[in-house]
Formats: structure tokens, C-alpha cells, sequence
């Protein structure tokens, strides 16, 4: 792909192989939830019941449904979105991932009553979940560990599942996150894990250790969507504290899994922000060899993030001060957004033009670096942000239709 990221010709062609990708997957895995690829082979490592991962792959599924508009293809998402119901009653707070990815396309533009029906019960089953005491829904025991945790991954999805179900929902949306926030902050970079101590302390988790590519990714998106659905424009603050620095000219588009310096995810690197580029692949600040994986998921989260906000600030309007950026008027409520918009195009274009395969998938996404589990693979979460981003960016679905 060789044209300017500011035309969309690119943005079209690569939402068409991500979907030729979901039928190549579809066929691969059959019943079962895609998980990740091998990069050489393309070939999905799958789980019967689909892990932490299955809404993303039910997501995909709604999305390709929506574009291409053919039965067969919503017949599809549809039953995957019904295999999902497994998790309803498990204990984890991945069951926001899980069912606000899972269901969100299904019961929203895709106007399934059963997917609707699905996401009320798993609402109504993470708030009894809700710790009124810790302030959170807690991580959980279903895959195994300690249970009382609170973990950046746990907010994304989270919120807009309890949000958009009651009041007593709203309010557990609003203490999941801020206590999150209240945490991962409380160190820079922001720790994304903490564990409750028996006398309501917390203490820092060593693993994922700060640094870790997702952790203010995750966060940006469940702050994006807390502003959204809460009404609460308190969180403005903390949404510019993590999103301004991102906007900071040579940022890297796409970042390490781990940071390997104290100015973790946001160390500068060499490059021409105005056009998004940063050092060429070989270049061992950008290869995610020499200093380790690259995470081209985090990338596309953080895009899809960015998208979000960049709505908010635009709905905010002249005389407000929501938003990134904000200064009160029409002239720096748009500087703002289109900072946010420019910088998730550069992202998404990155992500299509140097690390989407001609067949469609997102490779360079690390799992977990720590562990060495699936570090320069393909992810069913990579391929569902970047179609979801790319999607958003096209105008195929709205910014918080998902």
C-alpha cells in the first residue's frame, strides 16, 4: 500500500482481506474460538469455549455480517454469539470483554433479540459479581490464580455492560473503573495490576509488569467509553493525562509488548510524525527484535481508543471544556479531535501497510511477552480492533456501536 494514510482507498481493501481472513479462519476452526496464528502458517491455536478471547471473534463475525449484509454471514455470527452463554455464570471480570464484544454489533445494528437477552444476563450476573467494598467487579477465579485482583484488562467492555443496564449498573461501572484508574496510576508507567490485601490494602503485582504494551490501551478505552455512557465528565482529566502524551510527535505507532525503560510505552523514537512514519523494518527500534516483540494489538486498541475520544471531543462542541485538548472554543475543541483522528488513521495505516498480510491478518501481536506465549503472532483481539477501528474510520459502524 503505497498511498498517503490520509486516503481511505487503503482503509476499504484491507477491511476486504480482514473479511476474506474470517472466512479462511471460519473454515479453519469450525465450532470451536480462534485464539492466535502462527505467523508462517496461519494456522489458529482454538479453544472449545473461547477463553477470555470468544467475544472477539462473535465481534468479528457481526462486523463481516454487517459490511457484506448476506444471511449466511449473520446465521454465522449469530451462532457464535449463542456459544458464548457458557461464560455467563463464570468468575471473571473478562466477562465484559467476553459479552460486550460478543453481543454488542448482534443486539445493537444486528437487532437480535437473542444476543439483547444474552447481554442482560451477563450484566445482571457481573453486577451481583460487584465487591461494594473493594469498589469493583474482581478479577475472578475461573482461570485460576488469585481471585481478588484488579486488572487494566478488566475495564474495557466492563463498563459499557454495566452501564447500559440499570442504574445500580451505572454506578458499579463508575467504581470499577475509577478504582482502576485509581490504582494503575497511582505509578508511572501505570501498574496494570494489583492484588487486595486482607486488610483493604492493594499491592502491586509484578506480572503484567509495568510497561506492558496494552495497559494504557486498555485503559483509554474504558475511559472512552465511561465518558460515553456515565455522563461523567470528571473523567476528562485522566483521559487527556493518557492520551495527550500519546499525541507527542515520535511516538511510536505501533509499540514494543514490554518497555524496557522508565519512559515505558511512550518513549519517543526516532521518526517523521507528520506522516506517521517511524524507523523502517530492520531497525531494531522498530522490528521488535532486538528489543523485543512488537504488539500490533495494543496498536489497534489504542486506535480504536483514540476514535472514541476524538467523538467526544467533537460532541462537546465550542464553550465546553470536555474533551482532549479543550479550550473552551470551536477552534481548539477541533485542533483536538483531529489530533485523535490523525493519530488513529497513522496507526491503522501502519497497521495495514507493514504488518496486514495479503490474506488479511494482523501479525506482530504478542500474547504475553513474559512468558514467550505466542510473542510475533497473529491475535483474534488484533484482527477484531483493527476491523473494528477500520470500520469505525469508513463509516461502517459508529464509534460506540461496539
Amino acid at each position: 500500500m503505497h498511498e498517503a494514510a490520509d486516503d481511505m482507498r487503503w482503509a476499504d481493501r484491507a477491511l476486504a482481506s480482514l473479511w476474506e481472513r474470517v472466512r479462511v479462519t471460519a473454515d479453519q476452526v469450525g465450532p470451536r474460538f480462534p485464539l492466535y496464528a502462527e505467523p508462517g502458517t496461519g494456522v489458529w491455536k482454538s479453544t472449545s469455549k473461547g477463553s477470555w478471547t470468544g467475544g472477539f471473534w462473535a465481534g468479528l463475525l457481526w462486523l463481516r455480517a454487517l459490511a457484506s449484509g448476506a444471511p449466511r454471514d449473520r446465521a454465522a455470527a449469530a451462532e457464535c454469539t449463542g456459544r458464548l452463554a457458557h461464560w455467563v455464570d463464570q468468575d471473571t471480570a473478562t466477562r465484559g470483554l467476553i459479552f460486550w464484544y460478543g453481543t454488542a454489533l448482534a443486539a445493537g445494528p444486528g437487532g437480535s433479540g437473542a444476543a439483547a437477552q444474552l447481554r442482560e444476563q451477563a450484566a445482571r450476573a457481573c453486577l451481583a459479581a460487584y465487591d461494594s467494598e473493594r469498589g469493583l467487579v474482581p478479577w475472578g477465579a475461573a482461570f485460576g490464580g488469585p481471585r481478588m485482583l484488579a486488572r487494566a484488562d478488566a475495564v474495557p467492555g466492563l463498563v459499557p455492560l454495566l452501564a447500559g443496564w440499570s442504574d445500580a449498573g451505572r454506578a458499579a461501572a463508575y467504581g470499577h473503573l475509577t478504582r482502576q484508574l485509581e490504582l494503575s496510576l497511582a505509578e508511572h508507567p501505570p501498574r496494570p495490576a494489583w492484588a487486595a490485601a486482607k486488610d483493604g490494602s492493594w499491592t502491586a503485582c509484578p506480572e503484567p509488569a509495568p510497561g506492558w504494551s496494552r495497559t494504557v490501551p486498555w485503559l483509554l478505552l474504558g475511559l472512552a467509553d465511561g465518558v460515553h455512557w456515565l455522563g461523567a465528565d470528571g473523567l476528562w482529566a485522566v483521559a487527556e493525562q493518557l492520551a495527550a502524551p500519546r499525541l507527542v510527535a515520535g511516538v511510536p505507532l505501533v509499540p514494543h509488548a514490554q518497555a524496557g525503560n522508565a519512559q515505558g510505552e511512550n518513549a519517543p523514537q526516532a521518526g517523521n510524525a507528520q506522516d506517521g512514519n517511524v524507523p523502517q523494518a530492520g531497525n531494531a527500534r522498530d522490528d521488535g527484535h532486538d528489543s523485543g516483540p512488537l504488539d500490533t494489538s495494543a496498536a489497534a486498541i489504542e486506535a480504536v481508543a483514540l476514535l472514541k475520544l476524538a467523538a467526544l471531543t467533537r460532541t462537546a462542541g465550542p464553550g465546553s471544556t470536555a474533551g482532549i485538548g479543550r479550550t473552551g472554543d470551536a477552534a481548539g475543541t477541533a485542533d483536538g479531535a483531529d489530533a485523535l483522528t490523525r493519530r488513529a488513521r497513522r496507526i491503522l495505516y501502519r497497521l495495514c501497510s507493514r504488518h496486514l498480510t495479503a490474506g488479511g491478518a494482523l501479525t506482530a501481536g504478542c500474547y504475553d511477552a513474559g512468558r514467550g506465549l505466542a510473542p510475533r503472532h497473529e491475535l483474534i483481539w488484533g484482527d477484531f480492533f483493527l476491523a473494528s477501528g477500520l470500520a469505525i474510520l469508513t463509516g461502517l459502524t459508529e464509534p460506540f456501536t461496539t
